[in-house]
């Protein structure tokens, strides 16, 4: 099953973002995990707020862990967390990365 995620950072944590980003791509490069994510941005689109994932797991606590595991969570940069079960409906990925097509 997918679940998506979205994570709110703490207020004022760009520098630990910063620092933490390496090992965060890591653990996600490492796994077959996450299906498609990226950073939440400010309203004008120059700073990162959070970030948003869909992985796959056997269950909700599956995803936890996985979620839990994150360098960003043991780093403690995440205000908030929320994982819910995902349906994944439409992929217009191709149409997006190419627009004109």
């Amino acid at each position: 099953m997918f679940y998506a995620i979205y994570r709110l950072d703490k207020a004022n944590s760009e520098k630990l973002r910063a620092k933490t980003r390496p090992t965060h791509m890591e653990y996600i490069d490492d796994s077959n995990t996450v299906k498609l994510c990226g950073p939440l941005l400010t309203e004008d689109g120059a700073g990162l707020v959070g970030s948003m994932l869909v992985i796959e797991a056997d269950s909700l606590s599956a995803a936890q862990a996985w979620a839990d595991g994150d360098p960003y969570a043991l780093a403690d940069l995440l205000q908030t967390v929320h994982i819910h079960p995902w349906k994944w409906a439409i992929d217009n990925h191709a149409r997006a990365q190419n627009p004109a097509s």
